[in-house]
């Protein structure tokens, strides 16, 4: 990759893959991820259908492709293995790798439709944005995990 902007943005995305691993989101039983804490709050399986969905969104308008995603159904996502959501997480991070290189750092102030929100964005903001809002549900999902384990004690 040429810029090291990219490089970066790639470093993140590989450290939220392996938080992920380490709160052991892949251990844990069917039940603890369709669970929710609480009502209003959502399950590790919405939260990680949710970054997903939200990382390729970004790297989509990044690259001024149309994005595919379907926001809602993310927050019905149920009976899906933890193996499988880190797996379509991978896939998207695989994306990322062999789709960024295209964009050098003359694209990051270029604007791009937002769909969701009928505004023009800059290229740069809305891949620092899905990074940034998949690791604010990174912690969610690490919370989620501390309580589902702290209630088998």
């Amino acid at each position: 990759m040429k810029d090291q902007f990219f490089v970066d943005y790639l470093e993140r995305l590989e450290g939220l893959q392996r938080w992920l691993d380490r709160t052991a989101v892949q251990d844990l039983p069917a039940e603890a991820i369709d669970w929710s804490p609480g009502p209003g709050m959502n399950s590790v399986a919405v939260l990680l259908a949710h970054m997903t969905g939200v990382l390729h969104e970004g790297i989509d308008i990044a690259l001024n492709v149309p994005p595919g995603r379907v926001r809602a159904q993310e927050f019905q996502t149920r009976g899906v293995p933890a193996a499988e959501m880190l797996r379509r997480l991978d896939a998207v991070i695989d994306y990322a790798r062999g789709t960024l290189p295209r964009l050098g750092l003359d694209d990051l102030g270029k604007e791009r439709k937002d769909e969701d929100e009928d505004e023009m964005i800059t290229c740069g903001w809305a891949l620092l944005h899905a990074l940034e809002h998949a690791y604010l549900h990174l912690g969610h999902v690490q919370l989620t995990c501390q309580i589902w384990r702290q209630r088998e004690k």
